[in-house]
């Protein structure tokens, strides 16, 4: 069977519901694995509508084409159009214009990960080769261009005022981010500050502006829109504070990356942060493993010291507290969301997603 059909037998989404529910049952959470099940049912037909438009993304002969779809088709989580969606029922309903949004929000993302793996030197997305290790840099950058283009297509063709220049203003933010993340690539970086910036920046913001898409394409108020927004924004920073704790702790077969993968392409996660401030001589070790070249085994030895310090500096357990922190405040901004289901699957997610194993 083809990825690309394997992918389709299972919607992404459904695939990631289904694993949080099963988590939360195992952690002895039977009331939110209920919920996430409920959620997967009053949400699969907007979704498999989303998947149907998401299959209409041009294919084509020329390498950049077979590109973009290389990474496309292996699927992913769908989390950020699932935000979309949910957005969207709050008010008139996922509609052709908010299929679009979604479709849109899905490619922006897509295009930012071929254009990292570029710039990382990723060999391995979704557990499978990158698109730059199988047609090139050049196509995989040419690629994540394209797709940029045709989100913000589809983000015109919605025709939202405004929404065209808050998408720009995203796509901005986010390359601010990136060039943050690449002048501290490789360094050893302790600044709490630059974190946050490049979290909020790289991930959090195309949460937001999901979420704000979806209200806006619902016909919400902008109170209301504004709400959902900084949902988002929240919702992204606890999604970024556990794939940090991942990086650790996760199991290489299940998120699709190896552990240690984002220390050896130089980027500080919170957990190290914690780690280094409270036991600076960790240093020398993270600074050897940023050193190592890209095909060379981390030695056991320092493997086991970081390991060792996140341990007894509390790093991978405060990094957690912060992601059910940010889960929280997440919630706590929909103080202004009208009771229902539609909120009632916004807190669905937020609470989940610190429990997520992928």
């Amino acid at each position: 069977m083809s990825t690309a059909t394997a992918t389709a037998a299972v919607p992404p989404y459904s695939e990631l519901l289904g694993q949080l529910g099963s988590v939360c049952e195992d952690r002895g959470l039977p009331g939110l694995a209920g919920r996430l099940h409920d959620l997967q049912s009053w949400i699969s037909s907007d979704m498999a509508g989303f998947e149907e438009v998401l299959a209409t993304v041009p294919r084509g002969a020329s390498v950049v084409h077979r590109s973009a779809h290389h990474l496309l088709d292996l699927g992913g989580k769908h989390l950020r159009p699932m935000c979309v969606a949910l957005a969207a029922k709050l008010g008139s309903g996922f509609g052709p214009g908010a299929r679009q949004l979604a479709v849109a929000v899905e490619l922006i993302h897509n295009a930012t990960l071929l254009h990292d793996d570029v710039i990382d030197l990723g060999d391995t997305r979704r557990g499978a080769p990158t698109a730059r290790t199988v047609y090139g840099n050049a196509a995989s950058i040419f690629a994540g261009d394209w797709l940029l283009i045709e989100a913000l297509k589809r983000v015109q063709a919605a025709k939202q005022p405004g929404l065209l220049d808050r998408t720009l203003a995203t796509i901005e933010e986010m390359i601010q981010a990136e060039a943050l993340q690449l002048e501290n690539r490789g360094r050893v970086n302790g600044v709490r500050e630059d974190y946050f910036r490049v979290v909020e920046g790289k991930t959090a913001a195309l949460f937001r502006w999901g979420m704000y898409a979806g209200a806006a394409a619902g016909g919400l108020d902008e109170t209301v829109r504004e709400s959902l927004a900084s949902f988002g924004m929240k919702l992204g920073m606890a999604f970024q504070l556990v794939d940090d704790v991942l990086d650790f702790t996760g199991n290489s077969q299940v998120t699709g990356k190896a552990l240690f993968a984002d220390l050896r392409e130089g980027k500080m996660t919170y957990p190290l942060l914690l780690a280094l401030e409270r036991q600076p001589g960790v240093r020398k070790a993270i600074e050897s493993i940023v050193a190592l070249a890209p095909d060379q085994p981390i030695p056991d030895l320092l493997t086991s010291e970081v390991l060792q310090v996140l341990d007894s500096t509390n790093g991978v357990r405060d990094c957690m507290a912060l992601a059910k922190d940010s889960a929280r405040e997440a919630i706590e901004c929909l103080a202004s969301v009208p009771e229902g289901s539609g909120r009632d699957a916004l807190v669905t997610v937020a609470e989940a997603t610190v429990y997520r194993e992928k």
